[in-house]
């Protein structure tokens, strides 16, 4: 019996931290995304130079080919 109490108020606890987690990410939402955000920017190892290159599509060899841009 005291077994499955324990695995109980283990379940009620763990529960009870995941759903307080989700209350506090939804709570702080757009404040911690500008946090992760700058965050991201201040990575020492990120090249600034790079980031309009790591958004657009990776060069291509002039011999791949795609069918999808053949009908453009």
């Amino acid at each position: 019996m005291a077994k499955t109490s324990s695995l109980k108020s283990t379940a009620v606890v763990v529960s009870a931290l995941a759903f307080g987690w989700l209350a506090i990410e939804f709570a702080f939402k757009p404040l911690l995304e500008k946090a992760r955000a700058a965050l991201n920017k201040s990575d020492p190892s990120r090249d600034p130079d790079d980031a309009a290159d790591q958004s657009s599509q990776p060069e291509k060899s002039p011999f791949e080919f795609d069918p999808s841009e053949e009908s453009r």
